[in-house]
């Protein structure tokens, strides 16, 4: 649609050219030369800063103008002759003497003799109507000195009647308004409509991401027909989508001003421009007016070996929760992008152990061909001493910021072929999964890779026989989130093995609510009002939690309020919070649920006075007008007192986006005869079993073990250390936005925003017989470092502004239960310690000879802890659980 669109407006145009005549461009005279005073000026800055403070340069000239020829048949087709003269390069703001580069640089100097000559070799446009049919320059010069000449060539580009109208130049195939008033014309151009070369990527989720904005407007003022004066302006914001107040801008200013009109030269005799062209230089060659992608060579810049040894001290595991780990991490990346396979390769294999996972995360990070060749090369799958560099591999691959088809491509050939550990085949197609949905949300469903790995995940799934091969599946589908899995979610929610029901329940959590379906929701209310079998309280629960979130009806919900009271014990109370936690915190069914709760039926003392521990909370982390973060604690206990769920989620959004940031779960099962208690209905014949599963950033990770069966409990009791068990250990590309922008004026800039995560989370389940107590302890320990770098990089000169953010936190939940009495006492409780908060701004301009002009800004604050919120009930039950540990440890003798 949008290519019709762009075709109609260009046979309007074209039509519209045809019948205004010669007065439809501007026109000049015979034997007269124009010259003009032509400068560009370019400014890097803040978004709200004012530019007189701003980086930059200004390119100033002369600029003489001459008729060559006109078409004897068409007075509106003409060759003219475009010369740069007189070239200066300075400061764009005023500069103190040692602050100025250009300080005692002659133009020779800093441009060089060479590109100064190609410069100033004229330029012959044909100009048909007021456009640039063609554009004749010398080909071979320097790509940097033809663009130069390309943005002064394209303001001679206009029209003199109102309209909209499709036309090239220098920044490709845009759509352009022409406003005509009098002898003034505005052309503006819309920047994001222009068909050019691009050059880049943004990040996968939106609130990750950056946005842009460009704007372009021309304003000519006419005399005689001819240009008098030319102002154009053009401005690109970028602005990062968590921190709104982290961005950069780049203005490119033009202005060609009508200094005299002097004699000048004859017009050259002939009736065909070829023949005038040759007859002319028969150097010139018409070449594209849209410009060349160019970009100066970094000099003197260190190796990657080089590179990588002044960062590895950074990158050892010990330091992982440290900014610093995350800036190298970043740098690394950006170095491993530029290298070649062969470089890559010789870091890895000659890496320690210690740093290999890292240098894995950071060469599947990068994403270029050459990485992913490198590491595959590095890697044997057949080999189980290198499970756990697989597995970096493998998880680096699912946190991928713009991932492609060829690397979906290789991961499925790789779980077709031999893979000698069961877990890392199974983190492999979960991980696959997590590649299929980021390459559907990006339209790329139908590719074959996308289609083959979907057929592959949904026909093994149907046809496995063994448990752990229907939950590899499921997890995998749990990442994917394809429509056409529901059916199959459904089938094994209704399951008789209670965690396979319980993973299929949660993976249809995780859909949005316009793919629940009338199907979805009775499935979910058969399973939690047990119409068919007797389920777990987990996958009840889950069940009630998807009907509640997905739009529910007025019975709906009062039939989920009626059965409080004639549940276990402790869902009954996990129900009640539920049914709080929406109203509390004004969840979208909150107004259903206050319809249903004004029936006295439904809402009453006896249903609403339940005894329990189990509870449900959410609250916010944050609240800015940027994004804001919200944390949610449910707990889910089993009658006898002992942990059955516990679920830490943490959700970051905007007004049109949202991302899992994480979740961990611990689960538990069976554990009722360590203390000889009576399990609850549907829970008799439980394994004793406990472990946690993970979310982080929208990739369900592969589930952890603590322990399978009540001889391994028993083992791993006696011999426990009361060292947590680390879910996920590593550094994490989340941030990753990379633009090339053409400038109007010529030079190229380029955006680059790259956010890291250096991460540790781990977790714990501790049992005390001898003080009927357990504990779940969740600590998030995370370093994370954004650096931006906004630059116009012309071949002479270098301007541009960095910009960094580092924070460092640790985030711990703690669950704390004591079941020797009953109500039995549980503490639940969030805290996070002092962070600290750093950003820096460095505003730069340089030459190639390696003068350089630097003005830093920067500001290190530290973030208060703080001990987050949940339900009054809980704060008195912490009270207790502390008060009656303060007078046991008292009362020893």
């Amino acid at each position: 649609m949008i290519l019709l669109t762009v075709l109609f407006l260009c046979i309007i145009s074209t039509y519209s050219a045809s019948v205004k005549g010669h007065t439809t461009g501007p026109s000049l005279n015979n034997d007269k030369l124009y010259k003009f005073a032509y400068s560009a000026e370019v400014y890097v800055d803040r978004v709200k800063a004012s530019l007189q403070k701003s980086a930059g340069y200004r390119f100033s000239s002369g600029v003489d103008v001459n008729l060559l020829w006109r078409n004897p048949e068409n007075d509106d087709d003409q060759l003219v002759k475009v010369k740069i003269r007189d070239v200066k390069v300075e400061n764009v703001n005023e500069r103190p003497a040692a602050k100025n580069i250009f300080k005692g640089k002659s133009t020779e100097k800093i441009i060089g003799k060479e590109y100064l000559e190609a410069l100033q070799r004229p330029i012959v446009l044909e100009l048909v109507r007021g456009k640039v049919k063609n554009f004749y320059s010398y080909q071979n010069e320097p790509g940097f000195t033809q663009n130069i000449k390309r943005g002064l060539a394209s303001l001679f580009q206009l029209q003199l009647h109102s309209g909209d109208v499709c036309e090239v130049d220098i920044s490709g195939k845009c759509n352009t308004t022409y406003q005509v008033r009098q002898d003034q014309v505005t052309k503006i151009k819309s920047l994001d409509s222009c068909e050019i070369e691009k050059q880049g990527f943004t990040s996968h989720n939106q609130i990750l991401d950056v946005s842009t904005k460009a704007t372009s407007a021309t304003i000519y003022v006419l005399e005689d027909s001819f240009i008098k004066s030319i102002k154009a302006e053009e401005n690109y914001v970028l602005i990062l989508n968590s921190r709104r107040k982290t961005g950069a801008k780049i203005v490119s200013k033009q202005r060609l001003e009508l200094k005299s009109v002097e004699a000048g030269p004859g017009l050259i005799a002939g009736k065909q421009v070829a023949s005038v062209i040759k007859t002319l230089d028969s150097s010139y060659t018409a070449m594209p007016l849209v410009a060349e992608p160019v970009k100066s060579k970094c000099k003197n810049c260190p190796s990657l070996s080089k590179h990588w040894q002044s960062i590895r001290e950074h990158m050892y595991p010990e330091k992982l929760s440290k900014a610093e780990a995350a800036r190298s991490f970043l740098s690394f990346i950006q170095n491993i992008r530029k290298a070649t396979k062969e470089d890559i390769l010789k870091i890895i294999r000659s890496e320690n152990k210690e740093l290999l996972p890292q240098v894995v995360d950071a060469v599947t990070s990068a994403q270029t061909p050459e990485s992913l060749e490198a590491v595959l090369e590095f890697l044997d799958f057949k080999d189980t001493s290198s499970s756990a560099l697989q597995e970096r591999f493998l998880y680096a691959c699912g946190f991928a910021s713009h991932p492609s088809e060829v690397l979906l491509k290789t991961l499925t050939a790789k779980f077709k072929g031999d893979i000698a550990n069961e877990e890392i085949r199974e983190t492999l197609v979960i991980v696959m999964g997590a590649l299929i949905r980021k390459l559907c949300d990006r339209e790329g469903c139908k590719l074959p890779a996308v289609v083959e790995a979907k057929r592959l995940i949904l026909n093994r799934l149907e046809k496995a026989k063994k448990d752990d091969n229907v939950r590899m599946y499921l997890l995998a589908l749990k990442n994917a989130l394809l429509p056409e899995a529901i059916p199959l979610l459904l089938k094994y929610s209704e399951s008789d093995e209670g965690s396979i029901s319980n993973l299929a329940a949660t993976a249809l959590q995780r859909y949005e609510p316009s793919f629940l379906t009338k199907e979805v929701k009775e499935t979910m209310n058969r399973i939690y009002h047990q119409n068919r079998k007797v389920h777990e309280k987990t996958v009840r629960t889950t069940a009630a939690a998807i009907i509640l979130n997905s739009n529910p009806s007025y019975m709906e919900v009062k039939n989920i309020l009626l059965s409080i009271g004639e549940l276990p014990l402790e869902m009954n109370k996990y129900m009640l919070s539920m049914i709080q936690d929406i109203l509390h915190f004004e969840m979208p069914s909150s107004k259903t649920v206050r319809r249903v709760l004004k029936d006295m039926r439904a809402h009453n003392y006896d249903r609403f006075s339940k005894m329990g521990s189990s509870s449900a909370y959410s609250g916010y982390i944050t609240r800015g007008p940027d994004v804001s973060s919200t944390y949610s604690l449910d707990i889910l206990y089993s009658g006898s007192g002992i942990l059955r769920r516990s679920n830490m989620n943490i959700h970051i959004f905007d007004r049109n986006a949202e991302l899992h940031a994480s979740q961990v779960v611990i689960e538990a099962q069976g554990l009722e005869s360590i203390i000889a208690a009576t399990p609850d209905e549907g829970e008799e014949n439980l394994d004793s079993f406990a472990g946690m599963s993970a979310i982080l950033f929208d990739v369900q990770l592969r589930p952890v073990t603590f322990f399978q069966g009540y001889g391994d409990l028993m083992s791993k009791m006696l011999s426990a250390t009361g060292d947590p068990i680390n879910v996920v250990k590593g550094l994490i590309l989340l941030t990753d936005y990379s633009q090339e922008i053409q400038l109007q004026s010529g030079p190229r800039a380029s955006a680059e925003f790259l956010g890291g995560l250096a991460i540790d989370i781990s977790g714990g389940m501790e049992f005390s017989l001898w003080y009927r107590e357990s504990k779940t302890n969740i600590k998030n320990r995370v370093a994370m470092f954004i650096a931006g770098n906004t630059e116009v990089d012309s071949f002479f000169v270098k301007t541009g502004m960095e910009t960094t953010l580092e924070v460092e936190t640790t985030l711990d939940f703690i669950s704390t239960v004591q079941f020797s009495q009953y109500p039995f006492l549980v503490c639940m409780q969030m805290d996070r310690v002092e962070s600290p908060f750093r950003r820096y701004v460095t505003k730069y301009e340089s030459l190639p000879s390696g003068r350089r002009y630097t003005a830093r800004r920067g500001k290190a604050e530290l973030l208060a802890g703080n001990e987050y919120p949940l339900h009054q009930e809980n704060s008195n039950m912490c009270r207790k659980v502390f008060d009656a540990k303060s007078d046991s440890s008292s009362n020893w003798f």
